[in-house]
């Protein structure tokens, strides 16, 4: 491809001696846009689903729209640096007045216009600049799936602790309710004189403290309605509808499968990959910098007559055209050592930064599956005593019925109920939340709602 490329160049370099010129047109790429939500009619809640918010993060998140970006400057650094090595085209005009020898601040005679063909065809230096460069443009493409990965992460505990909160109002709303019929009981039974006015303060502190946690419940669903409509794209008025779902089994694999996983997949550690590589291209580059380079160049040039070649030189041609190469070999070059130097402490500074990464991959993998059975267990701890309530309730109810209890003592039992049940729920979403971190260690998210 290179060859026929040489060959193209050269041919217009001499089509443009001829006097033919021709222009060439930019094309410019259409920006892509985003696809939006669709809004619903009416200003009805929009009822989504763990999967279904993934998606419309994926498309509206401007963590990910920046990633691209920056995939796409890196794509077009890559291709500066490798374009010296494909045939350069340019064209323009050295005239001028000259008095004495003619002569421009470049070394070239002054000419009414002039063709320039330049292609690097062996420069190692420059060659290992260009291979790290695009080593670097794919270390943006892990980054970007890096960025994919943190908002699948904080989508998915945005809506599940969203799940949780309403959920855990809605148990609280009840709470209020047991909590208002004791201290009603309460307050009526000091007032025939069978409880001490230290019971009815008790009563009154349940109540409160029963709507202080129902502020702070409310105060926290409005602060994941607001980031889940931003990150999904929706409009400030919003309403947003989630179900309570369970993450797939993808977490509870062995910890030794997962440290594998993760070492193959974990992006912080390709990124740490990538930057080894781009490394060793550079310094590969760099010690090649002592042989010789190679560049092709061809030069046309049409001169003037007014500026007094025929005075300073035998003959006066007005067409000139020169084509070959340029051959420069280094007898003593201080900088190329320098540069050595510098690549070799920068590859070996990200081979140590390789090698902690891994380390640091492997305890990381194995603390957050110990995690997540830890929450496991504890989650199991919290249903079974979220059973126990369950039955101490109708327990309770039963021996309401025969007499034996007042309503105050089943109310209680509610109360009881309510807070296990409250506690399971934070169970199962700190358990959720370990496998959600798990699984982005593993690099096992993009898999999971596949």
């Amino acid at each position: 491809m290179q060859s026929l490329g040489r060959v193209a160049g050269m041919t217009a370099l001499l089509v443009l001696c001829g006097g033919a010129a021709r222009a060439q047109e930019a094309s410019v790429p259409k920006s892509s846009q985003t696809a939006a939500p669709e809004a619903p009619k009416d200003g009805a809640a929009v009822a989504l689903t763990l999967k279904r918010a993934i998606e419309l993060a994926l498309e509206n998140s401007k963590e990910i729209q920046v990633a691209k970006i920056q995939a796409s400057v890196a794509d077009r650094a890559a291709q500066i640096t490798k374009a010296q090595f494909m045939p350069n085209l340019y064209a323009g005009s050295g005239a001028g007045y000259t008095y004495g020898i003619p002569e421009t601040p470049g070394g070239r005679a002054p000419s009414i216009f002039n063709v320039s063909y330049t292609e690097q065809i062996f420069n190692e230096p420059l060659r290992g600049q260009a291979k790290e460069t695009q080593e670097q443009s794919k270390a943006q493409k892990i980054a970007l799936e890096d960025a994919k990965n943190s908002v699948i992460t904080r989508t998915a505990m945005a809506y599940l602790e969203l799940g949780k909160v309403r959920h855990s109002l809605e148990l609280l709303r009840k709470e209020q309710e047991s909590a208002e019929k004791i201290l009603q009981v309460t307050q009526d039974r000091q007032g025939e004189g069978y409880e001490l006015p230290v019971e009815v303060t008790k009563a009154q502190l349940t109540k409160a403290q029963v709507i202080q946690r129902i502020l702070q419940l409310e105060g926290r669903e409005d602060e994941l309605e607001v980031f889940l409509r931003y990150q999904l794209g929706f409009p400030e008025a919003q309403a947003i509808e989630v179900t309570p779902e369970e993450l797939p089994g993808e977490a509870e694999q062995a910890g030794d499968n997962l440290v594998t996983m993760a070492l193959t997949h974990n992006g912080g550690l390709q990124l740490a990959v990538s930057d080894v590589r781009a490394k060793e291209f550079r310094l590969k580059g760099e010690r090649r910098g002592y042989f010789p380079t190679v560049e092709l160049v061809g030069i046309y040039s049409l001169l003037g007559k007014f500026n007094n070649y025929s005075q300073f030189f035998r003959t006066f041609q007005r067409n000139n055209f020169n084509a070959g190469i340029d051959v420069r070999i280094p007898i003593f070059s201080a900088p190329t050592k320098a540069a050595i130097g510098m690549a070799r402490i920068n590859l070996e500074a990200a081979r140590v930064n390789l090698i902690n990464k891994k380390t640091e991959l492997t305890a990381e993998v194995r603390q957050k599956t110990r995690r997540v059975r830890e929450r496991d267990a504890a989650k199991e701890v919290a249903r079974l005593e979220l059973q126990l309530a369950q039955q101490n309730v109708a327990v309770f109810q039963s021996q309401f019925a025969e007499g034996k209890l007042n309503l105050r003592e089943v109310e209680k039992a509610r109360l009881e109920e309510n807070e296990k049940w409250m506690a399971y729920l934070d169970a199962n979403f700190q358990k959720q939340q370990a496998q959600l971190e798990l699984l982005k260690t593993a690099g096992q998210l993009d898999k999971v709602w596949q």
